[in-house]
């Protein structure tokens, strides 16, 4: 979280317009943070989006399409992996934003799997909020068990790997 990753999707989604390719932007139904349609970064930027139950219903609104965008992709069932695999496939360019790891440290749905079969990733990094490091990690500050929690600063802060594993108590393990 607070890394830029909604921001870089969008910046690359509307420089995908600018080139005059039509661009089709997704997100989970559940992120209602900011706004219940549009993808809106912290720092305010926006833009128009469909959001969605699930993602095969991706391929049913990708028709005549150059560029697909997906925010938060780490919400979306474990059916995304197929799906971007098939609009690349028919010649679409896929651009997705979401964490690869949860509050726990743990990879993130269908994260893993995504970043695995991308012909690039680009992992942008948060700032520690206890060191001023370069953050990879996302700690969870309220209690809550539920493996998807929405939030914003009251609920998580980004961490660097030491200051996380001293904050949960944990020892670096392989």
């Amino acid at each position: 979280m607070f890394s830029g990753k909604t921001e870089e999707l969008i910046r690359r989604l509307k420089r995908a317009r600018i080139a005059r390719q039509k661009v089709e932007i997704f997100k989970p139904a559940i992120d209602t943070r900011f706004d219940d349609q549009n993808v809106v970064s912290h720092d305010e930027n926006s833009i128009q989006s469909t959001p969605v139950e699930s993602a095969s219903q991706i391929l049913l609104l990708t028709n005549d399409v150059n560029v697909v965008g997906i925010d938060e992709a780490q919400f979306f069932d474990d059916e995304l992996p197929a799906v971007c695999n098939t609009l690349a496939c028919n010649g679409i360019r896929v651009i997705i934003a979401g964490l690869d790891m949860d509050y726990l440290g743990k990879p993130f749905g269908p994260m893993p799997s995504l970043m695995a079969m991308a012909e690039d990733v680009t992992k942008v990094h948060a700032i520690c909020m206890e060191c001023g490091d370069l953050a990879q990690y996302t700690h969870r500050l309220v209690k809550d068990d539920h493996l998807v929690m929405l939030g914003e600063t009251e609920s998580y802060e980004p961490l660097c790997r030491r200051c996380f594993l001293e904050k949960n108590q944990r020892p670096c393990a392989p």
